[in-house]
């Protein structure tokens, strides 16, 4: 155990190192952290984190800088989430805006949020588990051409153009509107498919062929929108912080472009629509991600379901911004999914 000035000492190191990514000497903490102790005793303290692997001497500096252990005590039990400013909440308000469907949303959400934070940027869609349907439009484009819209409660809009061997008549969409809506809102997912096979018997003879293609259409949105992915935006910021990846960049951006290795890390994140948590370091090995961090909260979809979005950088982060940031465009992203 570690006494509380040792702690404050802690934090001192992290947040000095963060800023200059130079190690923290115990003059440096003098000069700028009121302690009212001197060097001798910052050093007693510094010691003291040392044995504790809290911190670290870097070759042969006379400074110190934090392991991935320091940096998991920080935001445990030091770190507080920074409020961001009213120009920065302005922002989160003014940049996501009213959006069309969720694809805009999440697209704005991973650009605002890896401008906020200068780092890689993720927001996962929602769980299509409990995701129902909400409505299926058919639009006439053509004599033979139709676009089958998927709309879920999870505000997720699907859109197919086909292109039928029969043409299309107003009369016979209407009534295949009518049947399939009847047969399909209301469902989860997973119990369209089975519904949906049953439409063409109750469609007139002539209608049949066009049933077919409309329900095969449907089954082919549905078990799309059943595959959890990522949006991902500022992963050219990883480049800014190069020198902090000692393996070098190819291995975390390999590892990035595996939608699955990220998906499962944020599964493991004990998150929900209220916390905001951190997976350090060492933490993340076996994703290929450590010499990461990831900082990741949840957002409220449609229907109730929890989704996830964070930032990826080096362990070398303004933990504070970064946690008040995803935890700022969390609660927006939820009251804007929740009006719309």
């Amino acid at each position: 155990m570690v006494s509380e000035r040792s702690l404050e000492v802690l934090k001192a190191i992290v947040r000095d190192y963060v800023a200059s990514r130079e190690p923290v000497g115990s003059k440096t903490i003098v000069d700028r952290h009121a302690f009212g102790v001197s060097a001798a005793t910052i050093r007693n303290d510094m010691a003291q984190l040392e044995d504790e692997q809290l911190i670290v001497a870097p070759h042969t500096s006379s400074g110190r800088v934090p392991t991935d252990k320091g940096y998991r005590v920080f935001v445990d039990h030091l770190a507080a989430a920074r409020p961001l400013s009213s120009a920065q909440r302005h922002a989160i308000e003014t940049f996501l805006g009213t959006p069309n469907d969720l694809d805009e949303v999440l697209g704005r959400t991973v650009r605002l949020l890896s401008q906020l934070t200068n780092q890689v940027a993720l927001v996962q869609y929602p769980s299509m588990v409990r995701a129902r349907v909400q409505h299926v439009e058919l639009v006439r484009l053509g004599d033979t051409r139709l676009m089958v819209v998927l709309i879920t409660d999870t505000a997720r809009v699907e859109q197919r153009v086909v292109e039928t061997d029969v043409a299309l008549d107003e009369t016979a969409l209407t009534e295949l509107r009518a049947v399939v809506n009847g047969a399909s809102v209301g469902l989860l997912l997973q119990d369209v498919p089975r519904a949906l096979r049953e439409v063409p018997r109750q469609l007139r003879a002539d209608a049949q062929t066009l049933g077919g293609v409309v329900v095969a259409t449907l089954i082919e949105q549905v078990a799309a929108n059943r595959q959890d992915r990522l949006v991902m935006a500022g992963a050219a910021n990883l480049a800014k912080s190069e020198r902090d990846f000692t393996g070098g960049l190819f291995p975390v951006l390999e590892a990035i472009e595996e939608q699955v290795t990220l998906l499962r890390l944020f599964g493991e994140m004990q998150v929900d629509d209220v916390a905001v948590a951190a997976s350090i370091g060492a933490e993340n090995a076996e994703y290929g991600l450590d010499a990461t961090s990831i900082v990741a909260g949840g957002y409220l979809a449609g229907g109730g379901a929890v989704a996830r979005l964070g930032v990826l950088g080096p362990t070398r982060m303004d933990y504070g911004t970064n946690m008040a940031a995803v935890r700022a465009v969390a609660r927006y992203l939820s009251k804007l999914l929740g009006e719309h």
